[in-house]
C-alpha cells in the first residue's frame, strides 16, 4: 500500500510518455520505499537494513 502512496502523491504528479517511463517510475518507488524511507513498526530502519541485519 504505501509504494501505491509514494506513486499517487510524489512520482505520479507528472504523467508518463510511455510504458517504459512508467515501469521506471514503479522501479523508483519500490526503490525509495526498501531503501531510503525509514519505517516505524521497523524502529525507523529501512526495510533493506532489516533484511540486511538477519541474513
Amino acid at each position: 500500500e504505501r509504494v501505491n502512496g509514494i506513486l499517487k502523491t510524489e512520482l505520479l504528479l507528472h504523467r508518463p510518455t510511455d510504458l517504459k517511463q512508467a515501469e521506471q517510475m514503479v522501479r523508483e518507488a519500490v526503490l525509495i520505499y526498501n531503501q531510503e524511507r525509514p519505517h516505524l513498526s521497523l524502529k525507523y530502519k529501512t526495510p533493506d537494513a532489516v533484511h540486511r541485519a538477519l541474513g
